[in-house]
C-alpha cells in the first residue's frame, strides 16, 4: 500500500484560518497535560550557523491530543535585510500507530500565533483581570500577533508602540488600530510605552549578547511582561523587580542558561504546567510585577498542528503527496 501525506504551504496553512481563541484553548490543554507530566518532549538541539541565528529540531508528544511530531525551525535576524520572515520551517506530524509522517506543514504562521497563544495564557492567571493598557516594542510579525492574542483574553482599550524601524511603527499603528478598532499609538522612546502599560510585550531579535533597553523602574508595579525575544530587551535592574519571573519549560530555561543565556536573569519561580494545575501560584496581589519569559515549545505546535491538519483535510486544503 502506497503511504501518502499531505503538504500544508503557508498559503494553505493561512487559509485554514484557525482563530486565536481555538489556539488559546489548545495551548491551555497541552499545558495542563504538560503540569501533570504527561507529555514527552526533550530540550530541543540546534545549530547556529550565523551570529544570533538558530536552526532548532524541536520534537514532542502529547497523548492526550495523540500529537506527534516535530519542528525543524531557522531563526535569522538579517532576514529583514532580504526581504524575509526571521523565522522560517517545516512540521512533520507522525501517525502513532505506525510512525509514518501523515503530513508536513510550513511552520511561520503556527509558530507567530502559538507564540502569542502561549503568552496570552500566561497573562490569563499572570496580568490583572482588569489590564487595559498594553506596550508593544517591536512592531514585527510577534507584535502584531500578541495584540491579537491579548485582546482575545483581556478588555484592551489602549496600546502604545515603539519601533527602531519608525516605518515599521507607523505601519503597525495605522493597520492594527483599523484591524482590532482599538487606540493605537506610536512613541518616541521605548520607556514611553512602558510606563504607561499593564502590560508589555518585547519581541525583537533573541541575541546572545543582548545590550538592553528597558531600565529599572520603568514598569509600574502590578504590570504583566512577556519577554518573546529571552531577556535581550531587559536590563538587570529591570528582571530584579519582577516579584515572579515564570518560564514555558524550567528544564529548556536551564539548558539555555548553559549555553551562555540569562546571565543576568533571575531563577523562575515555576513554569506554566505548573501554575495552570495550581501547583504554584499565579497573581497572589494588584502589586506583583510578574514576567513570563517562555522560550516557545514543540508542546505548542504539536497542540496547534494537528488541529490545522484536521481543518485542511475537512476544507480539502493542501497537497496529498507519496512518500
Amino acid at each position: 500500500m502506497e503511504q501518502e501525506l499531505l503538504y500544508l504551504s503557508r498559503r494553505d496553512v493561512e487559509a485554514v484560518g484557525l482563530d486565536i481563541s481555538t489556539i488559546i484553548d489548545l495551548l491551555e490543554t497541552a499545558f495542563t497535560e504538560k503540569g501533570r507530566g504527561r507529555v514527552e518532549m526533550p530540550p530541543k538541539p540546534g545549530i547556529h550557523p550565523a551570529p544570533d541565528a538558530f536552526i532548532h529540531a524541536m520534537p514532542a508528544y502529547i497523548p492526550k491530543m495523540r500529537s506527534a511530531g516535530i519542528k525543524w525551525v531557522g531563526g535569522f535576524p538579517d532576514n529583514s535585510q532580504r526581504d524575509l520572515p526571521y523565522i522560517s520551517g517545516l512540521i512533520v506530524l507522525n501517525d502513532l500507530e505506525t510512525g509514518f509522517p501523515y503530513a508536513v506543514l510550513d511552520c511561520t504562521w503556527i509558530t507567530a500565533y502559538r507564540t502569542a497563544a502561549a503568552s496570552a495564557l500566561a497573562a490569563k492567571y499572570l496580568a490583572r483581570p482588569d489590564s487595559q493598557v498594553c506596550g508593544i516594542l517591536a512592531c514585527g510579525v510577534q507584535g502584531r500577533t500578541h495584540l491579537e492574542a491579548l485582546q482575545a483574553l483581556l478588555p484592551l482599550q489602549k496600546v502604545y508602540a515603539y519601533d527602531i524601524d519608525p516605518h515599521a511603527q507607523r505601519r503597525f499603528v495605522e493597520e492594527m488600530s483599523e484591524e482590532l478598532d482599538l487606540e493605537v499609538t506610536g512613541v518616541e522612546h521605548p520607556k514611553e510605552a512602558v510606563a504607561q502599560s499593564d502590560l508589555v510585550i518585547t519581541s525583537g531579535p533573541i541575541l546572545n549578547h543582548p545590550q538592553p533597553t528597558i531600565q529599572g523602574d520603568w514598569l509600574p508595579p502590578g504590570s504583566f511582561a512577556s519577554a518573546v525575544d529571552f531577556d535581550s530587551y531587559w536590563a538587570p535592574s529591570a528582571l530584579a523587580q519582577f516579584d515572579k519571573l515564570c518560564t514555558d519549560d524550567l528544564a529548556q530555561f536551564q539548558y539555555y542558561r548553559e549555553l551562555g543565556y540569562f546571565q543576568n536573569t533571575p531563577e523562575p519561580y515555576a513554569d506554566l504546567g505548573e501554575i495552570l494545575i495550581g501547583a504554584k501560584p499565579g497573581r497572589e496581589n494588584v502589586e506583583e510585577r510578574i514576567m513570563a519569559m517562555n522560550l516557545g515549545l514543540a508542546l505548542d505546535d504539536m497542540a496547534v498542528a494537528p488541529e490545522v491538519y484536521r481543518l485542511a483535510v475537512q476544507r480539502g486544503i493542501g497537497t496529498t503527496l507519496p512518500l
